[in-house]
């Protein structure tokens, strides 16, 4: 069988004839997911089809992790859930501990949290925790670097902390101590950044004020994530604010962030207004406070008095930056009406991804022009309304 003939099989589903046994597996597995679907007659074709057996779709799972990529199953996963009804699944510790975590998964165990039993708990948590850990070690040292606001750069040492350490001018200066059997260099001595001393009455503060209405989902998990790598920081302060239609401070709770997810719940309704209303009760230095509102704007409370509300932070001197949506995908829904309003207060609106982010909070630390800043970053920012 040719390639070709060989893909054409794997597209159609169905007939397995003259596949090895990989891709046998592979086309049963795509099968049991898109081969069900509605004839013309109204009947359904009585290929594929998971069934409801937590055992079964383990497996299938299971077979989807072997035999496809980490974005593949990701897609495959999210369709199964659309297509297939599997929410109810994850109530299944075996099904639940076969799924390929990600921020999606997250997302809907989060949902899901008030119906979890006792008995799904524990692997529950275990998920969270791996995609915590997986996001920590993905932007927590970008995050540190973007945000060391508190560094001196024009000062050198060479005795700095750790995360203070200049490893390009280092590994300049100790090139000679290259060991090519090891293919690295040992160096020397450390060149790095010398700290200023400051006092916490000095330090800027962020306000991570975050929409947990559901289709927020994605965007609160990376704010949280965030937010948590933030407080540990000793260069700025950090809250953050969840909201729906009553506001909820976890600022407190920023040192576990699984602890922090736990404590969010998705859905309900938005009141964006009442939740920047307490927002501005915790700034207490304005021209020092950033304000990073992230929401799709689609206001169920005071639409008017929230303009209001946002444009004395403003004329206060906040730094106010909106971010419809703070997710991989970068593609938000929102409230073009909103947006523009706000906009036209010159309150940078735009949506980012979490890879942009640290940059994002660097550029607004140092009060340069965001706007300049997204252009840079090819990122679509909503126009000022003439």
């Amino acid at each position: 069988m040719s390639e070709l003939q060989r893909r054409w099989k794997m597209i159609l589903g169905g007939d397995n004839d003259g596949l090895n046994e990989r891709d046998r597996r592979m086309s049963a597995a795509l099968d049991s997911l898109y081969g069900s679907s509605d004839e013309g007659d109204g009947s359904k074709s009585q290929r594929g089809g998971l069934g409801r057996s937590a055992p079964r779709v383990s497996k299938w799972m299971g077979d989807i992790r072997e035999c496809f990529p980490s974005s593949v199953v990701q897609i495959i996963q999210k369709d199964a859930f659309t297509r297939l009804g599997l929410k109810q699944m994850l109530l299944e510790p075996e099904f639940l501990a076969a799924m390929q975590a990600d921020v999606n998964l997250v997302a809907d165990l989060m949902s899901l949290k008030g119906m979890i039993p006792d008995k799904v708990k524990q692997t529950a948590r275990e998920v969270i925790e791996k995609v915590v850990r997986e996001l920590m070690e993905r932007l927590e040292r970008k995050t540190a670097e973007a945000l060391r606001g508190a560094v001196d750069r024009g000062k050198r040492t060479t005795r700095p902390r750790h995360v203070d350490i200049d490893w390009s001018r280092t590994i300049r200066a100790n090139l000679h101590q290259y060991l090519p059997q090891y293919k690295t260099v040992v160096p020397e001595r450390m060149i790095g950044f010398a700290r200023k001393q400051r006092r916490l009455v000095d330090l800027d503060e962020i306000l991570l004020c975050v929409d947990q209405s559901g289709s927020m989902a994605p965007s609160v998990i990376y704010a949280s994530i965030f937010a948590a790598v933030m407080a540990s920081l000793p260069v700025v302060r950090t809250q953050l604010i969840c909201f729906d239609t009553v506001v909820l401070d976890l600022t407190e709770q920023l040192s576990d962030p699984v602890d922090v997810l736990f404590g969010i719940q998705l859905g309900g309704g938005t009141d964006i207004n009442q939740a920047v209303a307490y927002c501005a009760t915790k700034i207490q230095q304005p021209r020092k406070s950033h304000l990073v509102l992230i929401t799709d704007l689609c206001e169920g409370g005071n639409a008017e008095e929230l303009i209001s509300r946002i444009g004395q932070l403003v004329n206060d001197g906040v730094n106010v930056i909106v971010l419809l949506a703070l997710s991989d995908e970068g593609r938000p829904f929102y409230d073009a009406d909103m947006a523009s309003k706000v906009a036209s207060m010159g309150v940078a609106v735009f949506a980012c991804t979490p890879d942009q982010f640290p940059d994002l909070m660097a550029t607004a630390l140092r009060r340069q022009n965001l706007f300049q800043w997204a252009a840079n970053e090819d990122i679509k920012v909503i126009s000022n309304p003439s």
